[in-house]
């Protein structure tokens, strides 16, 4: 059973083709969505599924752009257990809407903040501020996805409960493996990260690192726990 975490279905040609083959190949999926109003379209497609679910999400590179849907965002967020993607990219391309992301992503947090929910975290260049505010609004059951942050920075994620998602593009990097040598076995999760990643195999990341895909589903079962 191949677990997926992080996948943005919504985004590939044929969605609905998609999750139909996942689910009857007994996959688990987690879709994120971009912006809360994905999520109300994608919605009503994932009725009567077993193992595929849809996140809700704001992601950070739209924040500036899409401030108008934070108010849909509080609104929706209780009909899901999932939310992502969310975070903060202080990257080249989105550095100048930093502060922007960040007024947005406090605007999210308290929304969730002491519900249960599973939370998938972009944090792109900025993983320390990220954290901070993640444990500023005590968010729990937080997966950070893909993550390409100090190598220093894991032990402190890790001392607040939360997981790494990791996928095949890491698995075959040097910085990526220095990475996923510092994570637990028992806080690995998987994700395909598709369309956006080409590399996104995750038999063949499981075969790179040596891990089952009964550990990461083991892995979500207790993850799952918090959240009952």
């Amino acid at each position: 059973m191949i677990v997926d975490t992080h996948c943005h279905f919504d985004m590939m040609p044929s969605p609905e083709a998609y999750i139909k083959q996942r689910e009857q190949a007994g996959d688990i999926v987690i879709g994120m969505t971009n912006l809360p109003s994905h999520f109300q379209i994608g919605q009503a497609h994932l009725k009567g599924f077993k193992h595929i679910r849809l996140a809700l999400g704001l992601h950070p590179l739209l924040a500036a752009e899409s401030k108008k849907e934070v108010s849909l965002f509080k609104r929706l967020v209780d009909q899901t257990s999932y939310i992502g993607e969310i975070g903060l990219d202080f990257s080249r391309e989105s550095y100048a809407t930093k502060d922007d992301q960040v007024s947005v992503l406090r605007e999210l947090l308290p929304a969730i903040r002491g519900k249960k929910k599973i939370v998938s975290v972009h944090s792109r260049r900025a993983e320390k501020e990220l954290l901070s505010l993640l444990c500023e609004y005590e968010i729990k059951n937080v997966i950070f996805h893909w993550y390409s942050g100090p190598v220093g920075l894991i032990p402190e994620i890790l001392s607040r409960g939360y997981y790494f998602s990791i996928n095949e593009a890491m698995t075959v990097s040097n910085k990526g493996r220095s990475i996923i040598d510092m994570i637990p076995r028992n806080r690995i999760l998987t994700e395909t990260d598709a369309p956006y990643n080409e590399k996104s195999d995750i038999k063949k990341a499981l075969s790179n690192i040596s891990v089952s895909e009964g550990e990461v589903y083991n892995n979500l079962r207790e993850l799952l726990t918090r959240i009952k």
